[in-house]
């Protein structure tokens, strides 16, 4: 048990370093994300007193909106400049819950807005303003240096329990106040997706008319599971995994890796590393895996990923997002206890190490940036919902 706990902590610091470097390669849809934004501490406008939202449709000082024009630099070396699409966000919210990046001393963040939530949103959240529009409340999370605390990493314990209320009360909140009948993408990665696993497990799986308005539920590094050869049943009775691009109220779940995970792997292995914190314990399950680039088949597929520019600053672009067309591919597998999104170079392509880096070694495989490798296809599968 104790080694599950250790794991589950290190797990959601992986998140931490996401929102400080986000890599990206892509060349499909140019979706539209947000420009990097200052990084200095600001409290956005509530629409109530129980939320602060780092991300709030027509706020000031938005991270989550702004302009998403990208430098595409192809195999080749060309250097082609994408303009953004017309944004679209027609009648679909996207609420959006950051990974572990407070690192505030204490066991849970407060609710001040700081460069840490704003950077990740930049980087996960604001090319989804293309296509919906992006709700993104502060919450009570771990905080990195207490993800190592070994007496806190249960998900009953009154840590993970702070940072879940925290959680429910903004969700409440918002279906309460501002989502006005529109239905819901919910999208979080890492300490972010296991929070939401438990959210939907609580309020909204079991709920046929909240369940009723979700569109699309991404998670992402947080074990999501399912029974062996099964699509729906094990974190949720009702949500299926997504089976075809365009689907409605389904998962869209996998962790990176270049390879099948190690035996220790915090992520894809179903009942340890990030599971804890989802309260997932089981271990006769299978963690799933639904390609982003090829939703619902086994094939490999092309990823289309992004990064904002200051993060990659080698690319040395102009405008404010980068990405890399033509040199990552994406196959979902599957191999005794492990389930993965095995994302390797286009054969002959020179993949760009920065996007391909175990850089927290292979116990975290490819999950600092588990967003950033399939930013674009992501968006296009929330597109794909209009």
């Amino acid at each position: 048990m104790r080694r599950v706990v250790l794991v589950a902590a290190a797990a959601a610091l992986a998140c931490a370093c996401s929102g400080g470097h986000h890599d990206t390669a892509t060349s499909q849809p140019p979706t539209t994300t947000a420009s990097p934004s200052p990084t200095p501490v600001a409290t956005p406008a509530t629409t109530s007193d129980s939320t602060v939202w780092l991300c709030r449709p027509g706020a000031k000082d938005n991270p989550c909106a702004g302009d998403l024009t990208s430098t595409a630099i192809t195999p080749q070396g060309e250097r082609l400049v994408e303009l953004p699409p017309p944004a679209h966000p027609g009648d679909l919210d996207c609420f959006y819950v950051y990974p572990t990046v407070s690192r505030e001393s204490a066991a849970n963040a407060d609710l001040q807005v700081q460069s840490a939530e704003r950077d990740v949103a930049i980087a996960q959240a604001a090319r989804f303003s293309s296509v919906c529009h992006v709700w993104a409340p502060m919450y009570r999370q771990r905080t990195v240096s207490d993800l190592f605390n070994l007496a806190h990493g249960a998900a009953d314990s009154p840590q993970n329990q702070l940072a879940l209320a925290s959680l429910r009360t903004a969700w409440r909140d918002y279906l309460a106040h501002d989502n006005n009948g529109r239905r819901v993408v919910l999208i979080g990665h890492s300490q972010g997706a296991a929070m939401l696993i438990r959210l939907i497990r609580t309020d909204i799986d079991p709920d046929p008319a909240v369940r009723h308005k979700i569109a699309l539920a991404i998670l992402l590094g947080g074990n999501v599971t399912v029974p062996d050869g099964r699509g729906v049943g094990g974190s949720f009775q009702h949500l299926p995994l997504c089976s075809k691009r365009g689907q409605s109220a389904c998962v869209i779940a996998y962790s990176t890796y270049p390879k099948e995970p190690p035996a220790f792997s915090l992520f894809g292995r179903a009942g340890s590393g990030v599971s804890a914190l989802a309260g997932e314990t089981a271990t006769d399950r299978q963690v799933a895996c639904v390609n982003p680039a090829a939703v619902g088949s086994d094939r490999r597929a092309l990823l289309h990923p992004y990064a904002p520019t200051r993060q990659l600053p080698t690319a040395r672009a102009s405008t404010p997002w980068v990405d890399f067309p033509g040199r990552l591919r994406a196959q979902c597998r599957h191999h005794d206890t492990a389930t993965w999104l095995e994302v390797t170079p286009v054969p002959g392509v020179n993949a760009q190490s920065k996007l391909l880096s175990e850089n927290l070694g292979p116990a975290w495989g490819y999950h600092v940036v588990d967003v950033t490798l399939a930013l674009g296809d992501l968006v296009s599968d929330v597109a794909a919902l209009h």
